[in-house]
């Protein structure tokens, strides 16, 4: 089993982009730090500044999340003001989300944090958006079907 080059943790596609994310999240943390949010928070207000008033499984939808993990997140952002909840006026059963004024103010300090980000990777724009297209490529096509197995 030693020489199986395919048991090597380097050979390992999802070590790297387990290694990559976890970086990438540590150059995040410091300056969302300073505006009071967590990571994924940062996440779930991204999709609100695009998306103002979505409910909480499109919000789970737009993060590739289900609902349950939605949910804390939410509630730890409504508790520090950044949005706010709102029965669905058309169906009872459905949750929207919306921002606050301090949650859309929040967007102009965070506005430049990709840029900071992208730059701390020395990829040229070019290679940095390749790697984000094929990254989102690969989410696609493993998400497609995911009640296949890659094991059987």
């Amino acid at each position: 089993m030693k020489n199986n080059k395919n048991l090597l943790l380097k050979n390992q596609l999802c070590f790297a982009l387990y290694a990559a994310t976890n970086s990438i999240t540590r150059v995040y943390r410091p300056k969302l730090d300073k505006v009071g949010i967590t990571y994924p928070q940062y996440l779930v207000l991204l999709v609100l500044w695009e998306f103002d008033g979505l409910t909480i499984k499109e919000l789970a939808t737009r993060l590739r999340l289900n609902s349950a993990m939605i949910t804390p997140l939410v509630k730890r952002l409504e508790k520090i003001e950044l949005i706010f909840r709102k029965r669905n006026s058309e169906d009872e059963r459905k949750v929207n989300v919306f921002l606050t004024t301090k949650g859309k103010k929040l967007e102009n300090s965070v506005s430049e944090l990709q840029k900071q980000v992208a730059s701390r990777t020395d990829l040229s724009d070019s290679n940095f958006y390749k790697l984000r297209d094929t990254l989102h490529n690969l989410v696609d096509t493993l998400s497609m079907d995911q009640s296949s197995s890659v094991v059987d």
